[in-house]
């Protein structure tokens, strides 16, 4: 059976232009009947995050491949790329093909493994680089950087010669002296916080080492001004370098957060001063794309006080509402910018995503933009619950997405 959506607002390379959707396929629960209340449907391609913790195998009282990729398809992805720091690590053929065996069975979009850098991601030995190199969408060693310089620029080495790109996380642990907050936060609540220097002293030696080794590098969430500074003149420079950042550090300084663990994540939410900073290299294109740092936590675990509080939020069913309603109908940037970030980019780096599609194979999804409704955990598909935009009110309903010809989320307000 065909599906028409009718005189939608379809992105496209050259802009929206409006037009009508068509697709059929295998549909997951029944038979879909046109719905009429796509007045201001606008169908984008699927977004791609590179930058998602899934945490299967090893951790699925958090997330499982299930839940977590449900809840990437409420937010309008289709392809999401899952970070290493599993158990067990995927540094090895046997290890990387416990996570795959589950991709394979429980996936409801697309998912491309990261591969470790190093044995167990501790820093001391490589990890079988050559054998995972086809399987995976790059190489990190994501929840902690890589400390030695010399590991690094031999990983670094290794990636250019197969080809693949390193994605760090960029976290100088001779800097981590306080828990994870913004130092101003963290001093008003009587703790000692961690500066943006731990951050970007790191990207300060891995330009110097993408340079000098030819590597593709990719900077994982930046948070701090200097990280932009860094990063601009590396681009201008010509090393190959992209960076990703989220939607909590375009939006949120450290005067809007609270002392409780939906606010507490690696790393922390800055100053304003920083977050301006971000919002500038978003706009002049020093930042390449959005992701989410997905990183479910269970209940209990966030519930903890602060300094024994695990680090990490969800995200990948707000981050479109969320940057939409902050940035775009602020007019801070475009709509188009905006799926380049979520879209386009991520798939031209990464090499990861679907292309737009209809009919058989379809790959879209389908927001009502002018939707407006308040952002409420307890609807989360996501094993994790803990969002910095709880209670926030934003526009920008995902209706609809559909990946490889099936609808794997429809809007319970959908007629099916």
């Amino acid at each position: 059976m065909e599906t028409t959506l009718k005189n939608v607002n379809i992105f496209t390379d050259k802009g929206f232009v409006r037009g009508d959707v068509s697709f059929c396929g295998i549909f997951s629960d029944g038979v879909f009947e046109t719905p009429d209340m796509f007045d201001n449907a606008f169908v984008f391609p699927g977004f791609t995050d590179v930058h998602v913790h899934l945490r299967e195998p090893g951790f699925s009282y958090k997330e499982t491949i299930r839940t977590g990729t449900m809840a990437a398809a409420r937010g309008g992805y289709t392809t999401v790329c899952a970070m290493p720091n599993l158990n067990p690590v995927p540094d090895s053929l046997e290890n990387l093909k416990v996570q795959t065996d589950l991709i394979a069975r429980d996936a409801v979009i697309g998912v491309i493994p990261y591969g470790a850098i190093t044995k167990g991601e501790r820093g001391e030995k490589f990890a079988d680089m050559d054998a995972i190199s086809p399987y995976v969408v790059a190489f990190s060693d994501d929840g902690r950087g890589v400390q030695s310089d010399y590991m690094m620029e031999k990983a670094m080495e290794k990636a250019a010669s197969l080809g693949k790109i390193i994605a760090a996380h960029c976290e100088d642990e001779r800097y981590l002296n306080g828990i994870c907050l913004s130092s101003g936060f963290a001093a008003k609540h009587g703790y000692k916080g961690i500066t943006g220097e731990s951050e970007w002293r790191q990207i300060e030696r891995d330009v110097r080492l993408a340079e000098k080794t030819g590597c593709a590098y990719h900077v994982c969430h930046i948070s701090a001004r200097e990280s932009i500074e860094l990063i601009r003149d590396a681009k201008k420079s010509g090393v190959n370098i992209t960076c990703e950042t989220a939607p909590h550090y375009l939006l949120l300084d450290d005067e809007h957060i609270l002392p409780y663990g939906r606010f507490k994540m690696n790393p922390p939410i800055r100053g304003k001063e920083d977050r301006q900073t971000l919002i500038e290299g978003l706009t002049d294109g020093t930042i390449d794309i959005i992701a989410t740092d997905h990183a479910p936590h269970s209940s209990e675990e966030k519930s903890r006080p602060l300094e024994k509080c695990l680090n990490g939020v969800v995200g990948l069913e707000t981050a479109f509402a969320t940057v939409y309603t902050g940035l775009v109908k602020t007019g801070i940037i475009t709509l188009e910018k905006l799926i380049g970030l979520l879209h386009t980019n991520p798939k031209n780096r990464f090499g990861a995503g679907a292309t737009f599609s209809t009919g058989k194979n379809a790959n879209f999804t389908v927001f009502n933009l002018d939707r407006e409704y308040v952002i409420d955990p307890a609807e989360f598909l996501s094993m994790g619950k803990s969002s910095p935009f709880e209670g926030e009110k934003v526009c920008g309903r995902c209706l609809l997405t559909v990946y490889n010809g099936k609808i794997v989320w429809k809007d319970g307000s959908l007629k099916i």
